[in-house]
């Protein structure tokens, strides 16, 4: 199952601002995500803000413009698989335009972006009550122990 071997960050974010950029469907799986990474920015004491995008494929702009102003940031939402490539194209846009605001602003992007064949995939990853996963969380943590990571390799 995803989700095991899961690595325990223990994340200092005090000082840090941090920007959630969140899609805008399939709100109760967002909203569950939202919830998980704003969570994880209290467990860290970092101060975080969220801002919401139409869809999976905006965020990459959304992010690289946050990108500038934070010193990380978390990119959250969710594709479900329908019967046409749209779900490939989307996928694949949301991750590497993610990837490019990351590497061309150097500011972590934490990536959560759940990619689901079906909408309980999404549930079940969504850090509602019930779900077997908080991604939202793993991901603002991720973006936040990046900014630990990089004063380390001196960036």
């Amino acid at each position: 199952m995803a989700g095991s071997g899961i690595p325990s960050l223990k994340v200092d974010g005090k000082g840090l601002k941090v920007t959630i950029v969140a899609a805008q469907w399939h709100k109760q799986v967002m909203d569950g995500l939202i919830e998980g990474a704003k969570r994880a920015c209290a467990d860290a004491g970092a101060q975080a803000m969220t801002v919401r995008v139409p869809g999976s494929f905006e965020l990459p702009l959304a992010c690289k413009t946050a990108a500038q102003k934070a010193d990380a940031v978390v990119a959250l939402g969710v594709v479900i698989r329908g019967g046409t490539p749209h779900f490939d194209y989307v996928c694949e846009a949301a991750t590497n335009g993610l990837t490019q605001a990351s590497l061309l602003t150097g500011t972590p992007i934490g990536f959560g972006v759940l990619t689901c064949d079906n909408e309980q995939q999404a549930l079940d990853r969504a850090g509602l009550e019930g779900s077997a996963e908080d991604k939202g969380y793993e991901a603002a943590e991720a973006a936040m122990a990046m900014v630990a990571t990089l004063e380390q390799v001196g960036a």
